[in-house]
């Protein structure tokens, strides 16, 4: 199977891999997005070791998965059960293998699994790194885990002895709707763009769920069969990525819920208040953790000012915002999506979806407008005053002192604004302005199939690369 939709990320590491040092590659990103496969296919001919955690493995599990690695590449020495032990036992076992002449790579899947309560993993791959990798200029360590938030913490901005020795970062991002369109093309699948989009709405841009969907199939037999049969591949993942995440899934479960249960976003304090704990430290990193693993967006708001405080959290995993409108009290019908797609609850959904499909793709709606060479910054806002309540789905201020209203509508058809939505537009518009005393030009945009408007977008402009 040959790689799709990520030429960008495959260049990158092969860049990595063609230069004259040693180098330490550290690639983290979302469960299921293609991490260990883009790796496996663009520098698997030159892996002299590979080995992976095991996904809630406790500690003698992880050093039975390491050893049985070190026996794949031929170390016959006592199996270590200390994992400065084992990273020597490596050396000991890679020395003789060494070509000087060509770019060898140590690939660690998984790496969080590894660090298990007490056994100071990170440290020994610090020392890994410094006492051997890093002497050799053919030698690439590639480092890849799931749970971002520990790769984040202790590799990314570690401060002992893996303290600036990253040499390249690459965070692998869910597919754009671009790249979705590739991956179905090259699929054969005969979608239109709407279908993909509706697709894109449930799975959101994950290889791993969109590969599920036979070719043959229609979106609808495609969810029924994955999401609401009782023996659907994906019928129980929500739960399968937050224990493969977390130690204590509970609490980012609890934030997940109140989030995806609020359209428009909640500050930490709301946040707080809507599940009934303290607004602390601990409340803050479980945000940030959230924010690191692509479930959760954090927005900064714009009142007089541009704040980097007091910003709204937004749910953006689509995956999990369907499974919290219509998976968590799972319905007995398992052929649910086929019966109920045309209602109102699926049509609001699509609605309120297509918003968060916008949100992930600026730099798209950018180049669309014609801005994507301007400095820019995106956020929603919402009124503080209550006697002029309103809500802009995306607003983007320019360097160049215009700022782009957005207005976002799910249609499927061509959507007309008649005169009531041409008053509701004017309306926030104005409590935009007296509110955050803006003095830039302001440019109404909507983002739809709108017929007369002078300044949209389309579905279409969406899938520019």
């Amino acid at each position: 199977m040959e790689i799709i939709g990520r030429s960008r990320e495959t260049a990158l590491l092969n860049t990595y891999a063609a230069s004259s040092q040693a180098e330490f590659v550290a690639v983290y990103g979302r469960r299921r997005v293609g991490k260990t496969f883009l790796i496996s296919k663009t520098l698997g001919n030159q892996m002299i070791f590979e080995t992976s955690g095991v996904l809630m493995g406790e500690r003698g599990e992880q050093f039975s998965a390491f050893n049985q690695s070190l026996r794949r590449v031929g170390y016959k020495g006592k199996l270590p059960n200390k994992w400065m032990d084992a990273f020597f036992a490596l050396e000991q076992t890679l020395t003789p293998l060494l070509d000087d002449k060509k770019r060898q790579v140590i690939f660690i899947d998984e790496l969080p699994c590894f660090d298990v309560a007490r056994t100071r993993f990170v440290v020994a791959l610090g020392h890994f790194w410094n006492s051997f990798v890093s002497k050799h200029d053919n030698l690439m360590l590639v480092v890849c885990g799931s749970a971002t938030s520990w790769m984040v913490d202790n590799i990314v901005n570690n401060r002992g002895g893996l303290h600036n020795r990253i040499t390249h970062l690459l965070h692998l991002n869910p597919f754009t709707l671009f790249q979705c369109e590739q991956f179905f093309q090259w699929r054969k699948m005969p979608w239109d763009r709407l279908a993909i989009l509706q697709a894109y709405m449930v799975f959101g841009g994950i290889p791993y769920y969109l590969s599920l969907i036979e070719p043959g199939e229609s979106l609808t037999q495609a969810v029924d069969r994955l999401l609401f049969a009782r023996q659907g591949e994906l019928y129980e993942e929500y739960e399968r990525l937050f224990a493969s995440l977390f130690l204590h899934p509970e609490p980012y479960i609890d934030i997940i819920r109140a989030l995806a249960t609020h359209r428009y976003g909640l500050t930490r304090n709301e946040v707080a208040a809507v599940l009934n704990k303290s607004n602390g430290g601990d409340l803050s990193k479980q945000l940030e953790n959230l924010v690191q693993c692509d479930f959760i967006r954090y927005h900064r708001v714009r009142r007089k000012k541009l704040s980097k405080t007091g910003g709204y959290y937004t749910l953006t995993d689509f995956f999990m915002q369907f499974y919290h409108s219509f998976l968590e009290s799972m319905p007995s019908d398992e052929h649910y999506w086929s019966h109920n797609f045309r209602s109102p609850k699926v049509n609001t959904y699509f609605g309120l979806s297509y918003e968060r499909v916008c949100m992930a793709h600026i730099p798209q709606i950018k180049k669309a407008i014609g801005i994507d060479k301007i400095g820019t910054e995106y956020y929603s806002w919402r009124s503080n005053d209550s006697n002029q309540r309103a809500q802009v789905d995306l607003i983007i201020e320019r360097a160049d002192r215009i700022i782009n209203l957005c207005e976002i509508k799910y249609s499927e058809g061509l959507y007309t604004i008649d005169k009531s939505e041409d008053l509701k537009l004017r309306t926030r518009q104005t409590a935009f302005v007296d509110q955050t005393e803006t003095r830039y030009g302001i440019m109404p945009t909507f983002i739809t199939y709108a017929n007369n408007i002078s300044h949209q977008i389309t579905m279409d402009d969406l899938f520019n690369e």
